[in-house]
């Protein structure tokens, strides 16, 4: 006799951001990698991590071979693409094209707390690191 599963296919997940490893990136800043394609079990083509910049400090110049986009929660600062300079806030959203290298110095009186979004997602190949500023 065939037994039919009445079990339903996994349609959600909940990344605990405090379930999440604390690591220091490439860059500097203290990062949380919450949906990675090669570290769950989900259909994602990007990255997604929540990271900080403590005050006074500037993340180390660096360039993806992919986009990212920033999205700023708290904190003030400003954000170094190639050659522009502009200064971000909460509620800015910071595209950063393809092999663009980028920085970002937090000159506030609190941490600069942002999402990542890395399309595709985020390898070691695809970085490269450059000498503090």
């Amino acid at each position: 006799m065939l037994r039919l599963c009445n079990c339903k296919p996994k349609l959600m997940l909940i990344q605990k951001l405090n379930d999440c490893e604390e690591i220091i990136a490439g860059d500097g800043t203290v990062l949380r990698e919450l949906l990675h394609p090669d570290k769950q079990d989900i259909n994602l083509r990007y990255s997604l991590a929540y990271a900080i910049l403590p005050v006074g400090k500037t993340s180390i110049p660096h360039s993806l071979k992919t986009s990212e986009v920033y999205y700023i929660i708290s904190g003030v600062g400003e954000m170094s693409i190639d050659s522009e300079v502009r200064r971000i806030e909460p509620g800015d959203a910071v595209y950063i094209p393809p092999n663009a290298i980028q920085f970002l110095h937090n000159y506030g009186n609190k941490p600069i707390v942002f999402v990542c979004l890395v399309d595709p997602a985020w390898r070691k190949e695809d970085e490269t690191i450059y000498a503090p500023v």
